[in-house]
């Protein structure tokens, strides 16, 4: 399974907590991130991870495309809901991407969490 990560910045240790915790599941996968989240992810876990441009720079499109070609089967996407994104058209775009493409998406941790309840 290909699974993305992505986090907004008031988001990014939350998401670490939740890569940290489920270290052994997420290493048995193909991991991509947008490049901030991706590499602190990786200096939090040592995770194997692909990783974009960050989000505001381009990363989510980029992430978007891969879901637009079939190679993202799930993305974990902790968003901050109450700070403007000043990249929010590009965070939208994936959000209907992942609709358009029946694509599992997680915008917070106890959506995540569920989802991981099956990869166990």
């Amino acid at each position: 399974m290909k699974i993305a990560i992505i986090a907004h910045d008031k988001k990014k240790k939350e998401m670490i907590a939740f890569c940290v915790k489920h270290k052994d599941v997420l290493s048995r996968h193909t991991l991509v991130a947008t490049g901030t989240t991706g590499t602190k992810v990786i200096e939090a876990t040592n995770l194997k991870i692909h990783c974009f441009k960050s989000g505001p720079l381009g990363g989510d499109q980029e992430i978007g495309a891969q879901v637009a070609n079939g190679q993202i089967d799930l993305i974990l996407f902790f968003r901050d809901p109450l700070t403007a994104q000043p990249h929010e058209p590009d965070v939208s775009a994936l959000f209907r991407l992942s609709d358009v493409y029946k694509i599992p998406l997680a915008s917070n941790i106890n959506t995540a969490e569920l989802f991981f309840q099956t990869l166990q």
